[in-house]
């Protein structure tokens, strides 16, 4: 259950499930970095490590752990991928992942064969350095955070520079290092401003709308924040890495909540330990050592995605799984 710190409060965010494990292939993941959801499928990017190479992959599996495949695989080729860094679905299927170390777009089919690529290192238009989150528009685009050129990026669907918006710089409507976006309703632009410790918030054509957070840890700080999501009521989710939260805030930048983490064994994690007695011991005498407060907590949450039925999903980097939340509007008292 989400800390609530205003007395009453409108918005209730409860865990549900958890979703994965710790694996380098098959069902689970491994040091997960982006995710989307397309209905109830949905895609994780595995950045893995770098000498295990093993592990860089998409996953796709559903809200009930169905394990559907994987595909792409680590290289320099067609469909291949070093550093993926996050994943986006179009409106027919087709699935983009961004690659921060050969600075590209990779576009596949919905069941994971390759299509197409776009995109090169550079400072210029329709060039990369270290491309990050991506969004999708409602007006048919796709949004690049382009991490170390400090800016955003906007692109046709088949890779055509549009237009860009930022510099370098911390004051309204610049960045260090940007990494999670995201567009509400209206196609304003939300960015995790990450070395800034910061959320912005920008119209369609990236001018400067509003500027939330500092650099700390408590209410309404942030320690290197990795990604933001924004929920049909405008409400916005920030990834907030470093601390091992997600902080809530209201479409006024109002403090809500923080989702600490409250994880409960997956099935998959079940099914891993029903075959390795000796997983069961060690779990039972962590448990038993902090009443498994360690294990429930978020350990660098990287990533957020909130569907259309208000299910939040957490992607926790270092735990590799999906903490599920589920947003309602019973009044409490917190």
């Amino acid at each position: 259950m989400a800390t609530h710190f205003f007395g009453i409060t409108d918005r209730t965010f409860a865990y549900s499930f958890s979703i994965g494990r710790n694996e380098f292939g098959g069902t689970g993941f491994r040091n997960p970095v982006g995710l989307a959801v397309n209905g109830e499928t949905i895609y994780v990017v595995n950045r893995s490590y770098e000498n295990r190479p093993d592990g860089v992959r998409i996953t796709v599996c559903t809200y009930n752990e169905d394990f559907i495949g994987e595909f792409g695989s680590a290289g320099e080729g067609d469909g291949q991928l070093i550093w993926p860094s996050d994943i986006a679905v179009d409106s027919d299927g087709k699935v983009y992942v961004s690659d921060e170390y050969l600075h590209r777009i990779t576009i596949f089919d919905k069941d994971g064969n390759y299509l197409s690529k776009w995109g090169k290192p550079g400072s210029g238009e329709g060039e990369f350095n270290g491309p990050a989150s991506l969004a999708m528009t409602g007006d048919g685009h796709v949004l690049v955070a382009d991490a170390k050129n400090h800016r955003i990026q906007k692109y046709t669907l088949d890779g055509q520079f549009v237009a860009q918006c930022g510099s370098y710089g911390d004051g309204p409507g610049q960045f260090n290092m940007p990494w999670g976006v995201n567009v509400d309703a209206d196609d304003n632009i939300y960015v995790a401003d990450w070395r800034n410790d910061r959320i912005q918030k920008l119209s369609p054509e990236g001018e400067s709308l509003a500027v939330y957070g500092s650099s700390g840890s408590g209410v309404g700080q942030f320690n290197r924040p990795s990604d933001v999501c924004v929920d049909p009521d405008g409400d916005m989710y920030i990834a907030d890495r470093e601390n091992n939260r997600v902080q809530i805030l209201a479409p006024d930048g109002r403090f809500l909540a923080e989702l600490l983490g409250d994880h409960q064994i997956s099935k998959w994690g079940k099914e891993k330990l029903q075959s390795n007695p000796d997983m069961i011991r060690q779990r039972a005498l962590a448990i038993a050592h902090d009443r498994g407060e360690f294990e429930k907590r978020f350990c660098n949450p990287c990533a957020i995605w909130i569907d259309d039925q208000y299910r939040i999903l957490v992607l926790d980097h270092v735990r590799g799984r999906i903490q599920v939340y589920t947003k309602s509007d019973t009044p409490v008292l917190a």
